[in-house]
C-alpha cells in the first residue's frame, strides 16, 4: 500500500524578518491509511506546530511534505481540504449554530457557490453523526455543549469533510477521564470497525491511552523525532527517549509510564 503522507527532512518551526526560529528539524516518516498514529513529547517541543505544517496553517522552514504522493505546496486550499481536516484545541468563537449546523460546515468544500447541501452532502453529515454517536444533541447549539460533546461534533465535522488524512491537537486537553477514554475509542473505532480508511493524527499527553490504542507512534524530543510501529518503538526501549530519566521512566514489561 502507498504512503498517503510523506514527510522528508523536515524543519519547522517561525520565520521573522531577521531570522528563522526552529523547533524541530530531520523529520523523516512515511505513513499508510488505516492507522491511528499518537505524537507525543512533552510540552513546547513542536507537536502542535508539525500538526500545523502538515496542515499548510503554517509554512515549513525547508524540507517536502507529500500528500497523496503531491507536495503540499501544489494544493490551493480548497484542494488540500478535501485530503486534511484538522481539529484545534480551541474552541471556536460563541455563535448560534446548532451541532447540525456545525457538523454541516465541514461541506462547505463540496457545495455550490450558494452553500446549498445536496442528497451527498446530507448522507455524509448524517454518516458523521451515526458514528460519533450524537444524534440526541444535534439540535443542540454549540454553545451550550460540555467539553466532551464538543470535541465529538468537531470530530464529525472533519468527518463529514470527508478527508483522507484527519490532524487533531489535544483533543482531550479539558476532558474527565471518562471523556478523555471515549475519544481515543471513537478515533481508533474510526480507524478501524467503521472502515473509513483515513490515517489519524492525534498529538497526546494521555501516555497510556496513546500506549493501548496507536497503532503508530511520534516522539519528539529536543534531538530527535522517532516514528514507528509502536510494539517496535516500545521493544527498541524508544520511549524513554522523550521524557527526562529522572522524572519519568517507561517499563516495558508492563507498558507502563512511571513516574518518580
Amino acid at each position: 500500500m502507498s504512503e498517503i503522507l510523506n514527510i522528508e527532512d523536515l524543519r519547522i518551526g517561525y520565520s521573522t524578518k531577521k531570522k528563522q526560529i526552529v523547533v524541530a528539524k530531520n523529520i523523516n516518516v512515511k505513513v499508510e491509511k488505516s492507522k491511528l498514529v499518537c505524537l507525543l513529547g512533552k510540552n513546547g517541543i513542536g507537536k502542535s506546530t508539525l500538526l500545523r505544517t502538515i496542515a499548510k496553517v503554517q509554512p515549513t522552514l525547508s524540507g517536502k511534505i507529500q500528500i497523496a504522493a503531491k507536495n503540499i505546496e501544489t494544493y490551493n486550499s480548497v484542494a488540500l481540504s478535501k485530503k486534511v481536516s484538522i481539529v484545534l484545541t480551541e474552541r471556536i468563537p460563541p455563535n448560534n449554530l446548532t451541532v447540525y449546523e456545525l457538523i454541516a460546515l465541514g461541506r462547505q468544500i463540496y457545495t455550490n457557490w450558494i452553500g446549498k447541501l445536496t442528497e451527498t452532502d446530507k448522507q455524509a453529515i448524517k454518516k458523521a453523526i451515526e458514528i460519533t454517536k450524537i444524534d440526541a444533541i444535534k439540535n443542540k447549539k454549540v454553545d451550550a455543549l460540555s467539553d466532551g460533546q464538543y470535541q465529538k461534533m468537531m470530530i464529525a465535522r472533519a468527518l463529514a469533510q470527508d478527508t483522507p488524512i484527519i490532524l487533531l491537537d489535544e483533543p482531550t486537553a479539558h476532558l474527565d477521564i471518562n471523556n478523555k477514554v471515549a475519544i481515543f475509542r471513537l478515533l481508533k473505532d474510526i480507524v478501524t470497525t467503521t472502515k473509513k480508511n483515513k490515517l489519524i493524527i492525534i498529538s497526546s499527553h494521555e501516555l497510556q491511552l496513546a500506549i493501548q490504542t496507536a497503532d503508530d507512534l511520534w516522539l519528539m524530543s529536543e534531538n530527535e523525532f522517532i516514528c514507528g510501529d509502536k510494539n517496535e518503538l516500545i521493544e527498541k526501549d524508544k520511549l524513554q527517549k522523550i521524557f527526562e530519566a529522572e522524572l519519568v521512566s517507561f517499563d516495558k514489561a508492563t507498558k507502563q509510564f512511571l513516574f518518580h
